[in-house]
C-alpha cells in the first residue's frame, strides 16, 4: 500500500526550470524562466466597461486576471502579451452577486480585476 510517499518534496527543487538564452545588441544573457508560472493564463480578458473607457485617458487599462494572480505576475504577463512596461498595477475584487431573472435565481461569478498604469505615450490595442 505506497501509494503515498512519506518523503516530502522540496518545492524548489521540484519546480521545473527552462532556461532560455536571450539575444541583444550587448550579447546573449541566460535567463531562467519558470514554467510553472503560465503567463498566457494570468490575463483572462480586457474588462471594457464605461467607467474602464473613462479611464483610458489617464493611460490606465482594465482587465480581468486569473483569481490567484498577484501584482508581479500581472506585469509580467503584460510585458509579455502587449510589449508595454507597466508603471504600476492595482488589483482589486469583484464581488459575487444574485440575479434573479424570468422566474429564476442564479449568481453571477465574481473574480478578480486589475488596473494596469502606464507610462505617458505607451498605449494597449485592445482589440
Amino acid at each position: 500500500m505506497a501509494f503515498f510517499s512519506s518523503k516530502k518534496k522540496n518545492k524548489e527543487s521540484s519546480a521545473e526550470v527552462k532556461k532560455v538564452t536571450k539575444k541583444s545588441s550587448v550579447g546573449t544573457t541566460d535567463i531562467a524562466v519558470n514554467v510553472s508560472e503560465n503567463l498566457e493564463n494570468v490575463i483572462v480578458q480586457p474588462r471594457i466597461t464605461e467607467k474602464a473607457s473613462f479611464r483610458t485617458g489617464g493611460n490606465v487599462y482594465t482587465f480581468e486576471v486569473a483569481k490567484d494572480a498577484t501584482k508581479e505576475k500581472i506585469k509580467k504577463a503584460v510585458k509579455l502579451i502587449y510589449k508595454v512596461t507597466p508603471e504600476s498595477v492595482n488589483v482589486a475584487p469583484i464581488p459575487s452577486k444574485r440575479t434573479f431573472s424570468r422566474g429564476k435565481r442564479g449568481v453571477k461569478k465574481g473574480g478578480k480585476k486589475a488596473y494596469v498604469y502606464l507610462k505617458a505615450g505607451d498605449t494597449i490595442e485592445l482589440i
